[in-house]
C-alpha cells in the first residue's frame, strides 16, 4: 500500500477504483481526515488530505503524528508528499513540479517525534536523518514527473492511461534541491527569503517537517512532489493567497499526473534502508519501558521489544 499526502490545492484522491472510507483512530488522536482508500491498477492507495477536507487545519497544526501513523496503522510502506512551495530560485518558476532531496529545518512549535511528550513517555529513539527523503523513492518519483510532464512517458510502462497527462506535458520538472520549511502561516519576510536564497536554498514551504521525521520513524519510505506556486517575497513583490491558490490549482493536474506515472511504475520491493530505521535506535533497555507506552506505540517498535 501507497500512502498520499494531499498539500493545498489537493483535497481528493486519485482517480482510484473500490474507494472505501476508514476512519482510522491512533494513539495521537485522529488524523486530518478519514482515509480514502482505493485501487489504482493493482497497487492500493490510502489518500489524506494533510490540512482537512476544508483545509481547516493550520501548517503548525495539523495532526502529523496522526497522519503518519494512521498510515502506518492501515499497512501503507511508502508515503509520496504533495506540497505548495515557493521559488528560491530564478528558475524554478511558478507552475514548475521539483522533487527535493534535502530539507532544512526552521519549524519551533511542532512535535517532531512519535517518541515524546505523553504518548511517547519513556522510550528514547535516536534515527537517522541525514538524507531525510528516501533516496530509492526520491530518485523513482523525480523519473516519473519528467517521464509523465515531458512527454516520454511510453519509455517501459506503456502509454498513459491517463487523460489528464497529455494537458500536464509541457511542465517543468526538476530533481534535487533543498526545502526549508518554515513555521508558518504567515510567509516569509524579505530578510529571511533573501536568508534563505545566500544559504542555496531551492524551496520554501510549511508542511514537510515534521513528516518527514515522523516517516522515518515509522519506517515508511517518503519522499516529495512540490509544486511552485509564486516566487517567495525575494523577487520585491508580496505573495498573495489569491496567486498561491491559483498556481496550486494548475499544479494539481501536473501533480497527478506524476502520481500516477510513478505509482504505475514503481517496483514493489523496497530498495532503500528505510524500513530498518529503528533497529539499534531505541536506547531505553526494553525492560524499563512502562508497559503502557510499549502498547501505546506497538505500532511503530514492537517488533523491536
Amino acid at each position: 500500500m501507497i500512502g498520499l499526502f494531499g498539500g493545498s490545492g489537493i483535497y481528493e484522491a486519485l482517480d482510484l477504483e473500490g474507494v472505501r472510507e476508514e476512519q482510522v483512530q491512533t494513539p495521537f488522536g485522529d488524523p486530518s481526515a478519514p482515509l480514502s482508500i482505493g485501487f489504482l491498477g493493482e497497487t492500493e492507495i490510502a489518500f489524506l488530505p494533510r490540512h482537512g477536507r476544508d483545509h481547516q487545519f493550520s501548517p503548525t497544526d495539523v495532526p502529523y503524528r496522526a497522519n503518519v501513523h494512521a498510515l502506518k496503522q492501515v499497512g501503507a510502506t511508502r508515503i509520496v508528499s504533495s506540497n505548495a512551495v515557493g521559488s528560491l530560485r530564478e528558475d524554478l518558476p511558478p507552475r514548475t513540479i521539483v522533487v527535493p532531496d534535502r530539507i532544512f529545518d526552521r519549524t519551533s512549535k511542532r512535535t517532531s517525534s512519535f517518541f515524546e511528550g505523553e504518548a511517547g513517555e519513556g522510550i528514547v529513539v535516536h534515527t537517522g536523518f541525514a538524507d531525510p527523503y528516501c533516496p530509492h523513492l526520491t530518485e523513482h518519483l523525480a523519473e516519473a514527473a519528467s517521464d509523465a510532464l515531458t512527454g516520454n512517458s511510453d519509455a517501459e510502462a506503456g502509454e498513459s492511461t491517463d487523460d489528464s497527462a497529455d494537458g500536464a506535458e509541457g511542465t517543468e520538472t526538476a530533481a534535487g534541491g533543498t526545502y526549508v520549511c518554515i513555521e508558518g502561516p504567515q510567509f516569509s519576510t524579505r530578510a529571511e527569503s533573501d536568508f534563505y536564497r545566500a544559504q542555496g536554498f531551492d524551496l520554501v514551504g510549511m508542511t514537510a517537517i515534521p513528516e518527514a521525521k515522523l516517516a522515518r520513524e515509522a519506517e515508511l519510505c517518503y519522499a516529495t512532489l512540490a509544486g511552485v506556486t509564486d516566487y517567495d517575497v525575494w523577487h520585491d513583490r508580496e505573495v498573495s493567497l489569491e496567486e498561491v491558490l491559483e498556481n496550486a490549482a494548475a499544479n494539481r493536474e501536473s501533480i497527478t499526473a506524476a502520481l500516477r506515472r510513478a505509482i504505475e511504475t514503481l517496483p514493489e520491493e523496497r530498495d532503500c534502508d528505510c524500513e530498518h530505521a529503528i533497529a539499534g535506535a531505541i536506547n531505553t533497555p526494553a525492560e524499563a519501558i512502562p508497559a503502557e507506552t510499549r502498547d501505546r506505540l506497538s505500532v511503530l517498535v514492537g517488533d523491536y521489544l
